[in-house]
This record gives structure tokens, C-alpha cells and sequence, in this order.
């Protein structure tokens, strides 16, 4: 599949629910409203338009929410979209949580030939983990991605760069990748949301994040690439793997390669854009040619590049959905 723009789109992210058990401050506001249940796609829908999106050339899905292991029997998903990986139609299938049902759910993943996950985690100290996630366990957490360890995945630790609130940790961050044989990438704050209080002045580029890392150390480009838009980096000399998430400070869109599938169906083409075209009601009324066509409309809706820069300097161009209704 390609754009209008000669890009070539091969990657679907699909969240399978905007619930999650986490309120990130830099996510949603405290008092979110969640989509009534009967609003999202069901299992059968989502493995149908992805078997669709698969026959029309995705060749990796990344499982997002919300918090994707809060839907309650998301296995039955996964392992019906892992045996498109066993059959070869697709690449890899790949998942990004928060990490508080890791040590349950890690042995069902790797059954389940899902072989690397993302794991979200901004601080290292119980308070600040708490205060950010309001109400998150550091403790459980961890556990969980020792159990993800243990369990042969690799695991990526995606860490939001924050203004005042974990700059001061990047190091501590950094040795406890290393020492575990973990990647680290490091994400730029976006704005997205209404009601996420602070987000413009907690923002910080990753150039400056980064500088404690580079007065003992040194930080050199790498060939390494996955579907998403990280670039990565080697850390010496902790042996590091650093990626860079850049979206406001260097735009990455010229390669983008995504589509974004919703809880409710709609496919947002661009994390930046409110375009979206709804496949839950394609499928539910029209059924499968009318998802053809529409994923044929979605390439052509896809924008050039997102409007980040300009939204963050004028809050009334903020987009209105929060992440977890996206997915990351």
C-alpha cells in the first residue's frame, strides 16, 4: 500500500480498548470518560479488518490501548492474530502496555509468538511513578517486566521525556536498561487532549534530555530500525540501545509507514490529524468490500506530516481526543 505522498504504509497499530488502569498525567485527565463497551469493535471485527489489512500488505501490528491487557480476554485476540505470524503473512506482532498485568500475561504472549514488547515507564522512584501514573505500583511494574524477561521477550522501556518532573533521571534510567539488556526510547510530550493540564511547559527536546548522558559518555548513530519512528543510538560505555522519539523537535513524517486503528473502528491515518474514516460502521452495514474501500480512502486522506509544532504554540489548535482513545 502507498500514500499520496509515495510512502509506503506496511504497519498497523490497533487498540483494543481506550480503558486503562494507569491516568497518566500527561495522558488523559483524572476524570476520564471511557467509550460504553457497546461502541468498540469486538474481537471478531478487529481479526476480520486486520486479516483485511494484512491481504492489503500490513506486515507488522502492534497491540495498543488504553492499557491493551485490561480488556478482559485479550489473549483470545492475540493468539488469533499470532497465527498470522505462524503462517508467514505477517511479520511480527508486537505489544505496548504499561506493564501492570505483564507477570501474568508474559507467559501467554510468548505463547502466543509475540517475541518483543514496549513497556511504558517514566520514573524509577514509587512516588514520582505514583504521582504520574496517579496511582500506579513501581513495584508491580517491575515485576512485570522481570516476568517478560524471564519469559524470553525483549522488552523496550518507552520513557516520556518531562520537564521537572524525571529529567533528573535519564542516568538511572539508562543503567537500569543496560544492566537488564533492555532497549531505552525516549518520547517527546505531544499536544494531545483537552484537560491535560501542563504539557507545554513540561515539554522538553530530547537533545537537552539527553545531555547528562553525553558528559560521561558518548552517543553514536546506529543502523538499527523497527516499524515505528524511534532512531536509534548506542550509549557508550554502557552498551546501550537508545532510541529517539522526536515528533516536535525533529519531524519524522516523511517516513512515516502507520495507520491507526481505534477501539471504535474509526483509523486515524496521522496521530496529529483528526481525519479518521470508520470502519466499525463499513463493517457492521456494509461488510468487507466496504472496508476495502475505505482503506483506500484512508491512503489518500493520509496528511504529508502532522501540525504538532504549531498546536503546542496555540492551545486552541490542541487536538481534542486524549492518546488512549488512538493508541500509541
Amino acid at each position: 500500500m502507498q500514500d499520496n505522498f509515495g510512502r509506503t504504509i506496511d504497519y498497523l497499530r490497533i487498540s483494543v480498548t481506550d480503558r486503562c488502569n494507569f491516568r497518566c498525567t500527561y495522558c488523559m485527565p483524572e476524570q476520564q470518560t471511557f467509550l460504553p463497551r457497546s461502541d468498540l469493535l469486538d474481537y471478531t471485527e478487529i481479526a476480520l479488518i486486520a486479516a483485511r489489512f494484512i491481504r492489503h500488505g500490513i506486515r507488522k501490528i502492534r497491540l495498543t490501548g488504553g492499557e491493551p491487557l485490561a480488556r478482559r480476554d485479550v489473549d483470545v485476540l492475540i493468539q488469533e492474530l499470532g497465527r498470522h505470524v505462524q503462517s508467514g503473512a505477517l511479520d511480527e506482532l508486537t505489544l505496548t502496555t504499561n506493564g501492570s498485568r505483564l507477570a501474568h500475561f508474559a507467559p501467554i504472549l510468548k505463547e502466543s509468538v509475540v517475541r518483543r514488547i514496549n513497556v511504558s515507564l517514566d520514573s524509577l522512584v514509587p512516588a514520582k511513578f505514583n504521582a504520574v501514573t496517579r496511582g500506579g505500583d513501581l513495584g508491580q511494574v517491575l515485576d512485570g517486566i522481570a516476568a517478560a524477561k524471564r519469559n524470553g521477550l525483549a522488552v523496550r522501556i518507552n520513557m516520556v521525556a518531562l520537564k521537572g518532573v524525571n529529567d533528573d533521571e535519564i542516568v538511572s534510567m539508562a543503567k537500569y536498561c543496560a544492566a537488564n539488556g533492555f532497549d531505552l526510547a525516549l518520547i517527546e510530550t505531544m499536544p494531545l487532549g483537552d484537560g491535560v493540564s501542563g504539557r507545554t511547559g513540561q515539554f522538553i527536546p530530547l537533545d537537552e534530555f539527553v545531555a547528562p548522558l553525553r558528559e560521561n559518555g558518548s552517543i553514536s548513530p546506529l543502523d538499527h530500525r523497527t516499524a515505528g519512528p524511534a532512531r536509534y543510538y548506542r550509549l557508550e560505555p554502557l552498551g546501550l540501545r537508545l532510541g529517539l522519539i522526536t515528533p516536535m523537535s525533529h519531524n519524522f513524517c516523511g517516513d512515516c509507514n502507520r495507520l491507526r486503528l481505534a477501539s471504535d473502528g474509526k483509523v486515524h491515518m496521522c496521530l496529529g490529524s483528526e481525519f479518521y474514516v470508520d470502519f466499525r460502521e463499513a463493517i457492521r452495514i456494509g461488510g468487507m468490500e466496504a472496508v476495502d474501500g475505505l482503506l483506500q480512502k484512508a491512503l489518500r486522506l493520509k496528511p504529508e506530516r502532522h501540525d504538532f509544532e504549531r498546536q503546542m504554540e496555540d492551545k486552541g489548535l490542541r487536538l481534542h481526543r486524549h492518546m488512549n482513545a488512538t493508541g500509541g
